[in-house]
């Protein structure tokens, strides 16, 4: 058994707690020096294979900035990275297949973007030797008889050539200044300028400073500047953030054009079906998020998928989820059943200076989810600011919703809150913070115990995008409103919010609108649909709320794609281009899914 032992560096403050994991740990009293104190270090080092793992520290620490781990014998030896003592490791890595486009699944924190900053060489991987780094030549030996041998020979030698598309794409204008256009031109090695313009739909924004680019204009341009790229491997850490469903099909056709060339492709996503239409073969990535991470071995995409979903590796026989993921078989003809209206509104129109929004009237029923989609820059966001009462729509003397209170999530969060996490929560939730529906409703499902003591303002995007959700969610409110809430978000993750949200509108007899580009997550917790239409930053329209498969069916037919239903699984699958599935299901005008399918 291989025990590692993880320490927090941000969460550890010994000068407050009095060094308790110090005084408490039982191998520290029997004088075996588990944990120290270094000089040249005011944080302690808990020596592994002098731990007993029996837990005291753990449980001890105020923090929560204690992890120990123990790992099975199986992965001894496996070891790919680490990064110091105490820190997270890697173990194992994907193997680079010409041709063919690998994706990469797993929890936030288990060590996707790391895999991938390896495979461009930006991480010399250690093999586990943090403080006597081996050399390249011990590194190709070490993966010997793989083709990752052939790979970082080549890689080590500067042979093999590499582009790759960082998951932070808001850092973009700090690397690169001046126009898009002199970024896509200098790029620009196949000679492919003028169609990846077309393709990206980037006309409009050539003559614009990359510093003035939204986060789904910059993140069209980083995947266009990295496909006009001559490499020989192509890495993208998720490449469908801030992209509408239509734009996130546009450049998995783009990204999959690569594989025919028979170039190595690896893409980290955490929308299911676009992962699944991308990927010819699909690793999962388990372990303890910020411990470790474990990359399995390859496996077919449609098995990838559903193993993760699953929790359970049968060829490894290793079970990293006590529960599988479930999606709702949702019934194909009726709509919505209740009668009972919770809230209404009427016609709202919305005109700035060269966008207008029409909203037909619409109703909401009690206990209702109500998802929202449509392309980007088509007045979604605006039209939940009507309804949260943050804009005013045109020839309305009142609130436009009649009967209900609001509580509002926006899409853009950075800088909305200051304060730590719990003392944030106790101020909206109240009396209902610290009692065991709040903990067991909101607290506990969107993992937010371990970072009460966290100051709001130096969270990652994905633990702000939570904060936020739960800020939302624990304000007592007849209609709940939440623009994009699984931006940041791991698949796990995306799933919990929507159960959670879901757990909330029917505990309050409540409902909720979810704005949301993420198909599989509509698929999971909306009721029914309203779907906006029209020509992007000009004029948007939107229907009234309609039977989820009949807004399904109405959206997928604008975009041209088809969805069917994964037999074991029931997630919705994109069907290939052209597939005799596809064709069908386009003749008998099924755009959604009719039956499930173990195809």
């Amino acid at each position: 058994m291989t025990r590692i032992a993880v320490l927090d560096q941000e969460r550890c403050r010994p000068d407050d707690c009095g060094r308790v994991c110090y005084r408490f740990c039982p191998m520290v009293r029997s004088r075996v020096e588990a944990i120290v104190f270094e000089p040249d270090n005011e944080k302690p080092h808990i020596i592994e294979n002098l731990c007993s793992g029996c837990g005291i520290c753990i449980k001890k620490c105020p923090f929560g900035a204690i992890t120990i781990v123990n790992l099975p014998d199986e992965i001894e030896g496996t070891i790919i990275h680490r990064f110091g003592p105490n820190t997270f490791q890697l173990h194992r890595l994907p193997t680079p297949t010409a041709g063919k486009i690998t994706g990469l699944i797993g929890k936030n924190g288990v060590g996707k973007t790391t895999v991938l900053r390896i495979l461009t060489g930006d991480i010399k991987p250690n093999l586990g030797r943090y403080d006597n780094s081996p050399e390249w030549d011990e590194i190709v030996q070490y993966h010997r008889g793989s083709t990752l041998q052939s790979y970082f020979d080549d890689l080590s030698q500067g042979i093999l050539k590499v582009a790759y598309k960082p998951q932070y794409v808001s850092r973009l204008p700090l690397a690169v200044k001046g126009r898009l256009v002199d970024l896509l031109q200098k790029v620009d090695e196949k000679n492919q300028l003028d169609r990846v313009i077309e393709d990206f739909e980037l006309d409009n924004l050539l003559d614009r400073n990359l510093d003035v680019l939204s986060g789904g204009e910059l993140q069209r341009a980083a995947i266009a500047a990295t496909i006009m790229r001559e490499a020989d491997a192509y890495l993208f850490d998720e490449p469908s953030s801030y992209l509408d469903a239509r734009q996130r099909l546009r450049i998995s056709k783009s990204i999959r054009g690569l594989a025919t060339e028979e170039k190595r492709v690896f893409v980290v996503e955490h929308d299911l079906a676009i992962l699944d239409y991308l990927s010819d073969n699909v690793c999962v990535l388990f372990g303890e998020p910020g411990a470790y991470g474990i990359v399995s071995r390859p496996h077919s995409v449609r098995v990838g998928i559903n193993i993760y979903l699953e929790g359970y590796l049968p060829d490894e026989n290793v079970r990293f989820r006590e529960q599988p993921i479930k999606f709702r078989s949702h019934p194909t003809t009726e709509g919505w059943a209740s009668s009972e209206t919770s809230v209404s509104w009427p016609k709202l129109t919305k005109t700035f200076d060269k966008f207008q929004l029409v909203a037909e009237a619409g109703e909401i029923f009690k206990g209702e989810v109500v998802g929202i989609l449509g392309p980007n820059g088509i007045g979604k966001t605006t039209f939940i600011k009507i309804l949260a009462g943050i804009e005013e729509p045109e020839e309305a003397e009142n609130h436009p919703i009649e009967g209900g209170t609001v509580s509002y999530k926006p899409q853009y969060i950075s800088g909305q809150y200051k304060g730590t996490v719990e003392d944030l929560l106790k101020t909206v939730a109240e009396t209902d913070f610290g009692t065991s529906y709040f903990k067991t409703s909101i607290l506990r499902p969107s993992g937010l115990e371990r970072l009460l003591d966290r100051n709001v303002d130096e969270l990652s995007g994905g633990e702000l995008q939570k904060v936020a959700i739960a800020v939302c969610l624990s304000r007592k409110a007849d209609i709940y409103l939440l623009d994009e809430p699984s931006a940041y978000l791991d698949v796990e993750e995306r799933l919990s919010t929507a159960r959670t949200i879901r757990r909330i509108v029917e505990a309050r007899n409540a409902n909720a609108f979810v704005v949301e580009h993420d198909v599989a997550s509509q698929d999971f917790i909306a009721d029914r649909l309203i779907i906006f239409k029209g020509s992007p930053g000009l004029k948007g329209t939107s229907t009234a709320p309609m039977p989820l498969r009949d807004g399904m069916n109405d959206f997928l037919r604008d975009i041209g794609i088809t969805f069917r239903r994964d037999l074991t699984t029931q997630r919705p699958r994109v069907n290939k281009t052209g597939s005799r599935a596809d064709r069908f299901q386009k003749e008998i005008e099924e755009y959604y899914y009719s039956t499930p399918t173990s195809g």
